[in-house]
């Protein structure tokens, strides 16, 4: 009989999602923050299931574990590239940034006394080397730890904290697929790739109007995963890219790649890369004679790509994930703070590294001396959603995924400026026939 009352009640919900279009999938956010028109397939139909829109919890032991009572100093673990590394600067940034929120978590007494000390690992850039360094701090006895930027070492050390059981807040690594890994040790405060994709195509072929537009982009995990989301929002658009060109790291002739740029007669030009490449590449685009517009990857928002492109920069447009220029006391503080410490004005990575290691310290100061329980204070959504650091509010999705609204960036008078990047509107999204390739041959 019981069994013959569930069985309704089911049919009676089923009827009822039915004929009301009831869903609560529906309802969620969507995932990563893209628009709704441009969800995959969603003009045809609702997907049978969504993923990555419930947190995966952790269930394990631990939390039991008594805090030690022997302690001269709490240790927090980094990893970035110091040395060795193309990514040497963003590193040491990042290094900076987390730094100076050691140091200023210690004038306030540290953990109930005991000070802070931060165990600062290289990230070699070799395969696998990534994880040796988490070894390394399990060994060390760190409570949890902050980094690092390469995508490939990212996702090999996060491997490693899932099997040491070390909470990890993420500051610097843009790859989307990254929380996508559904660890539930990891958390990333910096906004990925994909809201810069969505952010340059909004501007690029709404805003803009362009149709023909040529990618060039790094040849490694970076500009690939970076460029993923870019391309298919295009495509969903109708204006599939009409060419792709990669260069490597350290590339300084870009001749062979231009030249095929120029063959198919973009009407705008895209690039992903850093920005000493990205520089030089603007520089020979214009040696060159074309004239296009030019957009590019957030990490061309630094110094060494204006001083590199000179007054080509001018007009450049990009994204940031946040407003260095915004007008918030915290911000300003810690701005200068930054170049008094350190002679320099902090850049993207230091920011977000040092409202990265506050988030570390405030879970730390919450949850006591326990891993386990710092883990559960940073992927607390009540918590963290909302925590406000000097690069702004955390907005986790599912994923623990940074996903608040970024920023647009252009080179105005030899320095960027910077506004909300603008939000995609219905009437926004037309569908175009696809533009024909530069062979006349049909389309892409």
């Amino acid at each position: 009989m019981k069994l013959q009352i569930r069985y309704t009640v089911v049919q009676f919900v089923i009827i009822l999602v039915s004929l009301t279009g009831i869903n609560a999938q529906e309802k969620a956010q969507n995932y990563g923050n893209i628009p709704n028109e441009l969800v995959a397939y969603d003009k045809y139909m609702k997907a049978y299931k969504y993923h990555f829109i419930e947190p995966i919890e952790f269930y394990g032991a631990g939390r039991e574990k008594k805090a030690p009572t022997d302690l001269k100093e709490v240790r927090i673990g980094f990893l970035g590239p110091l040395e060795g590394s193309i990514l040497m600067n963003l590193g040491n940034q990042m290094l900076q940034g987390s730094i100076l929120a050691i140091e200023e978590a210690n004038a306030r007494g540290g953990y109930k006394g005991i000070p802070y000390k931060l165990m600062v690992h290289n990230d070699f850039g070799l395969w696998g080397a990534a994880a040796n360094e988490i070894v390394k701090m399990d060994d060390e006895k760190v409570w949890a730890w902050l980094g690092t930027i390469d995508d490939i070492n990212s996702h090999v050390a996060i491997r490693a904290t899932l099997k040491m059981e070390i909470p990890n807040v993420n500051t610097g690594d843009p790859d989307p697929t990254f929380t996508e890994t559904n660890i539930p040790w990891v958390v990333r405060t910096i906004p990925d790739d994909r809201q810069s994709s969505y952010a340059l195509v909004n501007r690029i072929f709404v805003k803009d109007g362009h149709k023909r537009v040529a990618m060039i982009r790094a040849n490694n995990r970076y500009g690939r995963v970076g460029t993923l989301h870019f391309n298919r929002t295009a495509t969903r658009l109708g204006f599939p890219v009409v060419i792709e060109e990669r260069f490597s790291d350290g590339e300084t002739d870009f001749t062979a790649q231009l030249e095929r740029v120029k063959k198919s007669n973009p009407d705008a030009i895209a690039m992903w890369g850093n920005a000493k490449e990205s520089a030089l590449i603007l520089k020979q685009i214009r040696a060159m004679g074309l004239k296009q517009p030019v957009y590019a990857s957030d990490r061309v928002v630094s110094k060494d790509f204006l001083n590199i492109a000179g007054s080509l920069a001018e007009g450049v447009v990009t994204t940031c994930q946040y407003n260095p220029e915004a007008d918030d006391p915290k911000l300003k503080k810690f701005k200068a703070n930054y170049i008094k410490r350190f002679d320099m004005e902090p850049d993207v990575f230091a920011a977000h590294a040092y409202d990265g290691m506050n988030l570390i310290i405030q879970s730390v100061q919450r949850a006591g001396l326990n891993r386990a329980l710092i883990r559960d204070v940073l992927t607390d959504m009540k918590i963290s959603n909302g925590y406000k650091g000097v690069t702004g509010e955390l907005v986790y999705d599912g994923t623990w995924n940074n996903i608040r609204p970024i920023f647009m960036a252009e080179v105005n008078n030899g320095k960027f400026e910077f506004y909300p990047a603008p939000k995609w509107e219905k009437e926004d999204i037309i569908y175009k026939k696809p533009a024909p390739r530069s062979t006349g041959e049909g389309y892409r």
